[in-house]
C-alpha cells in the first residue's frame, strides 16, 4: 500500500511538473518556444518567422539577439513582411542596404523584459498612451484596446500584438502582425 502511494504520488509530482513545464511554453509557428532557450533558437524553429530570420542573420544580429539580454522583441510574421510594397524586402536583404535593415531590425527591440501586463499598465499610467523608446532610436507609441495591446511606429502604421508573452531565457517576444518602420 505504502510503494502503491508512493508511486501515485511519485507519478502525481511528475503530472504536475510536465503541465507547468508546459504551462511557461507557448506554441508560435507551429514551434514550441521554450522559456530557458534564448529568442534566436527559439525564433529559428517557427515557420511564421522564417522572413524575420533570415533578415535577422543578414544584418548580423543574431549574436545580439542571442546574448544575456534582456530584450523584449516585436516579432512581425512573414504575413507582416509579406504586405510590405512588393520588393521591399528582398531589396532589405541586399548587403548595400544592411544600413537600413539594422534599423528596422531594431526598431522592433527594446532593451527590456516587458511582458504585456507591464506595458498595459505604463499604458494607463501614461494616459493611453505610452512611448516605447527602441534600441535601433526610435520611439514606437504603445496603446491598448481592452487586451488587445498595439504599437504604432513614426510614420502612423499600427502593428497588434497576436500571441503576447512568449516568454525566453533573454527576455520576451510578442508576435505582432505589421512591420515597424522608422522615420527615414
Amino acid at each position: 500500500m505504502k510503494s502503491t502511494l508512493k508511486l501515485t504520488a511519485a507519478a502525481l509530482a511528475l503530472t504536475a511538473g510536465a503541465a507547468l513545464a508546459a504551462g511557461h511554453t507557448k506554441m508560435v509557428g507551429g514551434a514550441e518556444m521554450f522559456p530557458d532557450k534564448n529568442i534566436i533558437e527559439n525564433a529559428v524553429n517557427s515557420a511564421d518567422h522564417t522572413t524575420l530570420v533570415a533578415a535577422v542573420q543578414a544584418a548580423g544580429l543574431v549574436e545580439t539577439l542571442s546574448d544575456e539580454g534582456p530584450f523584449t522583441v516585436f516579432a512581425p510574421t512573414n504575413d507582416a513582411f509579406a504586405a510590405l510594397p512588393e520588393g521591399t524586402v528582398d531589396s532589405l536583404l541586399m548587403e548595400e542596404n544592411k544600413d537600413q535593415l539594422v534599423k528596422i531590425l531594431t526598431c522592433h527591440v527594446v532593451a527590456a523584459d516587458a511582458m504585456s501586463d507591464a506595458i498595459q499598465g505604463m499604458i494607463a499610467d501614461d494616459g493611453g498612451a505610452h512611448p516605447v523608446p527602441t534600441v535601433g532610436g526610435c520611439t514606437l507609441t504603445a496603446k491598448a484596446d481592452g487586451d488587445m495591446i498595439m504599437l504604432e511606429d513614426e510614420n502612423g502604421n499600427v502593428a497588434n500584438v497576436t500571441i503576447a508573452d512568449v516568454d525566453q531565457s533573454n527576455g520576451v517576444i510578442h508576435v505582432i502582425d505589421a512591420v515597424l518602420l522608422p522615420k527615414m
